[in-house]
């Protein structure tokens, strides 16, 4: 694909949603959101998302968080270190700014528009995110001494780009990117949208362990449990996920960027609730007065 050389990191951030026109769109709706919030009638904010907060916050859409927390997912189901996540984010962004595409260059397809002429995959396969990190991961734990590499020569080893360069520009977004998604600093991924039907759990958690690998002692996800008893059965129900403690909050960030996706509502770990009707409020600490949950568990409804 073209390479795409922004001039300053704030044009770089503008490419994570497209153009600045969503970005001033999200803005005036997060303002009129803020306003019904102190009491006027404006209608919430669009669904949208962002990693980090403050004058590092990084906007995504719904699409692109939830790529960035599969690519996150996949990194911590084999036990990559983050620096495989920052490569594979950079080379995402360049190459689809974090969009599962079904066109590209020639037969290109998918999130990095890995092509299947060149033996990673069918069609149909690269275009599963799940996948296309797998082989993207698998290629790159091959590249020699990849973590101590300059990113864009670590991507290019794997993607043989025409210009393997272009992967450079997005290394600061990709490091940000990577550090939120894997939970450095914790609850540092939020997205906001207005539920408005019961969560389909079973989707959600099959998703999951589709990412993270499945339930096992050693694994990320360690248990899962549903709860669809008396009145929370009427709710659509309460899953309580046990992953390992260093993978916690990137299982929780998926969690978080998925919800739209599949109705779920809240999400509470360590102290820290995150409702989706929210707008860009993020995580909160969870009010002493809120249900209790198990230790170590992440509660999502």
């Amino acid at each position: 694909m073209p390479a795409q050389v922004p001039a300053t990191r704030r044009l770089r951030t503008l490419a994570l949603v497209g153009s600045a026109l969503v970005l001033v769109l999200a803005a005036v709706g997060y303002l009129a959101f803020g306003g019904k919030r102190h009491g006027s009638t404006a209608a919430p904010p669009p669904p949208g998302c962002q990693a980090g907060t403050g004058v590092s916050a990084i906007p995504l859409d719904t699409g692109q968080a939830g790529i960035a927390a599969t690519i996150a997912g996949v990194a911590a189901r084999h036990r990559l270190p983050r620096q495989a996540v920052t490569i594979a984010l950079a080379a995402a962004l360049q190459e689809s700014q974090l969009q599962n595409l079904d066109y590209g260059d020639r037969d290109s397809v998918g999130v990095f528009q890995q092509r299947p002429s060149q033996g990673w995959g069918t069609t149909a396969e690269l275009e599963d995110p799940v996948y296309a990190t797998t082989k993207f991961f698998a290629a790159l734990v091959r590249v020699p001494g990849y973590v101590k590499m300059p990113v864009d020569r670590a991507a290019q080893d794997v993607q043989h780009s025409a210009d393997g360069y272009a992967y450079g520009q997005w290394t600061e977004v990709a490091t940000l990117l990577a550090g939120y998604f894997t939970g450095a600093p914790q609850a540092g991924v939020s997205c906001w949208y207005t539920p408005a039907a019961q969560p389909n759990l079973a989707g959600a958690l099959r998703q999951l362990t589709g990412t993270f690998g499945p339930q096992s002692k050693d694994g990320v996800l360690v248990g899962i449990t549903t709860d669809r008893s008396g009145q929370k059965k009427k709710d659509g129900g309460v899953a309580v996920v046990h992953a390992q403690r260093a993978e916690a909050w990137t299982v929780a960030g998926w969690l978080v960027a998925h919800a739209q996706q599949y109705g779920i509502s809240q999400i509470r770990y360590a102290g820290y609730v995150w409702n989706a009707g929210d707008g860009s409020m993020g995580w909160q600490r969870a009010s002493r007065t809120a249900s209790p949950v198990p230790r170590g568990s992440i509660v999502a409804a």
